[in-house]
């Protein structure tokens, strides 16, 4: 609890300041990556600004990026960020391949999307200070990852899969399953091992995982327990970390499943390209912009969607009730990037949105 509290105290700092953490990152950014192909190319030492920055590098889809990718992930070192990545998240694409492979190199792993968790963690102990997350187990349901058959050093999968395989030694110890039950690629025989192993146990205060996932999980567990609702399986449960997809239509789904007024929900936005929100108040259905995690943000507004050059805002100019399209720079490689997501903006300082 002080560790989570410290990292709050950080939070509430962004929350009223994300301009100085923004124009930190740009830099930092630009910093590290400056001797990288991609770096050269568009003279990231000699960039002073945010200007100079939108001005010499051109907007980035997934197409326009692939190729780097590619080459990364057969073993060229410093093409997008610096030294060799073997670590790729695999998302469905909305470009037109199938599927598109995100760098998460350990900058990455560890400066955004393992940092992207603590903090979701403080924001949820700061709102519920009676989670007991670090004293009981929490059930992590995770996606599965494989070797490239040309290259095996580099290895790729859902970025769930990713996170699971590198958490850190302090977590591991308060999760369950164990790792290789929840890693493997089967997912009806993983669904089949995870429900028979986690129906035994009552200590389980958490979980986190895709929607559709856990529904089958749950009602398999059930069939298992001959239990009514998830409640009379796991009697300490206190609150689920969702994210991935729209949660409204599966609410009632899990109201019923955990019929309690005191279970808590926490929205995340944590996709393959790095985790961007948290929900910092749980009485409100918007989340928190994490604006000092490893990722500088632009945002475009709709009237320059279709231009080949949009203008973009940065954080302290961002109207609230507007749609935006999300650019990221982030601390994997991914330079004026377009997640393909649009937001809404609910309020500012502390900067609050919804997808």
């Amino acid at each position: 609890k002080p560790y989570l509290k410290l990292r709050m105290r950080r939070i509430e700092r962004y929350m009223q300041e994300p301009e100085e953490a923004q124009e930190r990152w740009l830099r930092t950014l630009l910093e590290t990556a400056r001797n990288t192909a991609f770096g050269r190319q568009y003279g990231f030492s000699e960039i002073r600004n945010f200007e100079e920055y939108a001005r010499e590098v051109p907007v980035h889809d997934y197409d326009g990026l692939k190729g780097h990718i590619m080459r990364m992930m057969h073993g060229e070192e410093d093409v997008l960020w610096p030294g060799e990545v073997n670590w790729y998240s695999k998302s469905s694409g909305t470009t037109s391949d199938k599927s598109k492979f995100i760098p998460v190199p350990e900058s990455n792993l560890f400066g955004c999307h393992i940092a992207g968790s603590w903090d979701s963690l403080a924001l949820l102990y700061e709102n519920r200070p009676d989670m007991e997350i670090f004293r009981y187990k929490n059930l992590v349901m995770s996606g599965s990852f494989t070797a490239l058959e040309e290259y095996p050093k580099t290895r790729y999968g859902d970025v769930s899969a990713v996170l699971t395989e590198h958490m850190p030694a302090i977590g591991r110890l308060f999760y369950t399953p164990d790792f290789e039950t929840v890693l493997q690629p089967n997912f009806e025989k993983k669904i089949e091992m995870v429900a028979e192993l986690t129906s035994k146990r009552d200590d389980i205060v958490m979980f986190g995982g895709v929607p559709t996932w856990l529904i089958v999980l749950f009602r398999l567990i059930l069939e298992k327990t001959g239990k009514s609702n998830m409640l009379e399986v796991w009697p300490r449960l206190q609150a689920y970390m969702h994210g991935g997809v729209g949660f409204e239509p599966y609410r009632q789904t899990f109201r019923e499943l955990i019929p309690s007024d005191d279970f808590a929900y926490q929205e995340i936005y944590n996709a393959s390209e790095g985790y961007f929100g948290a929900q910092c108040d749980l009485t409100r259905k918007d989340m928190l912009l994490l604006t000092d995690n490893g990722v500088f943000y632009e945002f475009v507004p709709m009237e320059e969607w279709e231009k080949q050059h949009p203008a973009t805002v940065t954080i302290g100019d961002v109207e609230i009730g507007k749609v935006y399209a999300i650019l990221i720079s982030a601390n994997n490689g991914l330079w004026r990037y377009q997640p393909g997501d649009t937001v809404v903006f609910t309020r500012k300082y502390p900067h609050c949105f919804q997808i």
